[in-house]
């Protein structure tokens, strides 16, 4: 990446008004009357049309719901929405993609850099991916004083024994691990190391933790747990193994996600990376033996897919598909699981529609979710158009788009 600040100066980024636009959706062809002259041309094979910008398209629509004052407080959905929308962007140079990130940024960012978050939670942290991408476009200082905040409130947050950090600082959560909380701080960590030359640290911290979280989290099946509770005393963890009872899609999803994101930060002679290497190829031998042979999908309880009630998710298989595509492309799995991304890729494709208003829908997201039971977790709202599911598209649809 390199800055690009003679773009944003051209589209006054501190001062840009966006206006709603409609999804960037190619029209329907229109027949050409043909003419006397065009008689050989007409009798040509016809030339298939593009295939639809789906990235653009959901950016545009989502953009024409939303302004950056109303698309919501300071949270991981948000953030991961508009990190995917900073990948759009990184692809099509549109700066209105920029703004609208920025002035998201800016009602939360002081001049002087303070930020009001305590950052007692991971989930507090996943949106300081946007602070570092902000400092790495502008190099605007107050930035890189909000991101430090979250890296030096790393310094006093708990862990459990083994250093692995809390799900939050609270009671609730107190000696808990889960599979989401690695995607909330882990890609922050490395990608902040590498913007502030600190990388000695997090790349190092951020390889601890998947290496920790996936030595709980993991079971025979190669899938992992949604979490696990070091004192064993939460309502839904085991006595024996303090694990949860089940394999939540989207759990297991953000950690394929985040050691993807680790693996591609850290050096190759990293002393964890072999572990996590194991961790990752053992992830997608479960995650092929339970796709969906119907529709490439993968299931909300990931490996009960048999039960009637039962249904496929949108989010989770975004981000499966996108870790086996990197994954295969990076050479971290074998290569026949860039087969197994694109069966993904068009299950998800399926959920994607466009609407009356000319903006596209994506369907079957689960709403955001706690630890719980079966019956919990197929029992979840499944939305149209959550932020989860969207961010999740873009991420998939910027890695396999041209593929």
């Amino acid at each position: 990446m390199k800055r690009l600040r003679a773009v944003l100066a051209a589209v006054a980024l501190t001062t840009a008004t966006l206006t709603a636009l409609p999804a960037a959706i190619p029209s329907p062809a229109v027949a050409a009357v043909p003419s006397p002259v065009a008689h050989a041309a007409a009798a040509a094979p016809a030339v298939p049309a593009a295939a639809p910008d789906w990235s653009t398209a959901v950016v545009d629509s989502t953009m024409a719901r939303y302004t950056p004052a109303t698309i919501g407080g300071w949270s991981y959905p948000v953030g991961l929405y508009l990190y995917g929308q900073y990948l759009t962007y990184r692809r099509t140079h549109d700066p209105r993609y920029l703004t609208y990130i920025k002035d998201y940024a800016d009602r939360f960012v002081k001049s002087d850099g303070s930020i009001d978050q305590s950052f007692n939670s991971l989930d507090s942290m996943q949106a300081g991916r946007l602070l570092v991408i902000l400092h790495h476009e502008t190099g605007q200082d107050r930035y890189r004083k909000a991101a430090k905040k979250i890296r030096d409130r790393l310094n006093s947050y708990p862990r459990t024994g083994d250093g692995g950090f809390w799900h939050a600082d609270t009671s609730s959560r107190a000696h808990q691990l889960w599979a989401d909380g690695v995607y909330m701080v882990n890609p922050f960590l490395v990608e902040y190391g590498r913007e502030f030359g600190d990388s000695a640290y997090t790349d190092d911290e951020a390889a601890r933790q998947l290496a920790v979280y996936g030595g709980h989290l993991q079971v025979a099946n190669g899938l992992l747990r949604h979490a696990y509770d070091e004192s064993k005393t939460a309502s839904w963890a085991d006595p024996g193994t303090g694990l949860a009872p089940e394999h939540w899609c989207r759990a297991v999803g953000w950690y394929a996600m985040a050691i993807v994101n680790v693996l591609d930060a850290i050096p190759a002679n990293q002393s964890r990376r072999p572990q996590l290497l194991t961790i990752f190829q053992k992830l997608a031998a479960g995650l092929e033996k339970y796709q969906d042979p119907a529709t490439g999908r993968w299931f909300q309880v990931i490996d009960k897919g048999g039960r009637s009630d039962n249904w496929t998710e949108t989010s989770c298989s975004s981000m499966f598909t996108y870790a086996l595509s990197r994954g295969a492309q990076q050479h971290y799995i074998d290569p026949h699981y860039a087969d197994v991304a694109r069966r993904g890729y068009q299950g998800v494709l399926a959920r994607l529609s466009v609407g009356a208003d000319g903006r596209t829908d994506l369907a079957d997201i689960s709403v955001g979710t706690n630890v719980g039971d079966y019956a919990y977790y197929v029992g979840r709202t499944r939305a149209v158009n959550d932020f989860h599911g969207l961010g999740a598209f873009l991420i998939m649809n910027e890695q396999l788009r041209g593929d």
